[in-house]
């Protein structure tokens, strides 16, 4: 049974792809409970099956066996409406890509998933220039993505994750396309997020740097976790 107090919990999850004898298990029997505002890192090979965990803990896809529960919820109980609102109101992501608009500015980008959610003016407004505050970017605000580096797209991109005010931000590979200075510096953007914000950050990650920076690192290979480090 999945700890009650857990931001996220696995229960002997497994995912295949594929029918019979070409069935491949990208997930295999994995359990794992991540408490709220900690910051937990996926590491492993290609292929370790860290993006898939990461995506059903995400409830972007299902398990073909076992249980995910997301606050206490058990996504395979919730309709497909229902995940769209969790995903839009408690859960930000975070991509290697960055996934910017690259005709809107910073701000228009951040406040985006808000205007979607039909908020005010006013407030979203309010919101966007907090979240660009975070990540020290409000007098970037009105730069479109390329008028940016790319380490300030990504800082735009966590800016935009967290504007809805999530419990959980996931991150796959946030600083697959970045330099080692400023991979650090994303990291500790994210470590920040948990400390003062009380976030979930889960990222899946091949940068042994930000693994380090996690509270916990999860290593993962042909589909199990074989080892946690605190």
């Amino acid at each position: 049974m999945a700890n009650g107090t857990a931001a996220l919990a696995a229960e002997s999850v497994v995912r295949e792809f594929g029918d019979g004898d070409n069935a491949v298990r990208a997930v295999d029997g994995v359990s794992v409970n991540i408490a709220p505002g900690e910051f937990v890192a996926l590491v492993g090979r290609s292929g370790s099956g860290k993006t898939t965990l990461l995506n059903l803990l995400a409830g972007l896809d299902r398990p073909s066996e076992g249980k995910v529960w997301f606050e206490g919820r058990e996504l395979s109980g919730l309709s497909e409406k229902e995940l769209v609102g969790l995903r839009r109101e408690r859960i930000g992501f975070v991509f290697q890509s960055f996934g910017l608009i690259p005709l809107l500015s910073a701000f228009e980008n951040v406040e985006l998933p808000l205007h979607i959610g039909g908020v005010s003016w006013r407030e979203r407004r309010r919101r966007a220039n907090e979240s660009l505050e975070l990540v020290g970017l409000l007098g970037r605000s009105g730069h479109r993505p390329y008028e940016l580096s790319g380490g300030e797209q990504q800082r735009v991109a966590i800016a935009r994750a967290l504007v809805a005010g999530p419990s959980v931000v996931f991150a796959d590979e946030p600083t697959g396309e970045l330099d080692s200075v400023t991979a650090e510096s994303i990291g500790g953007i994210m470590r920040e997020i948990g400390a003062s914000r009380g976030v979930t950050v889960v990222t899946a990650t091949h940068d042994l740097m930000l693994a380090d920076m996690a509270d916990r690192r999860l290593q993962m290979a042909d589909g199990r976790i074989t080892s946690i480090e605190d």
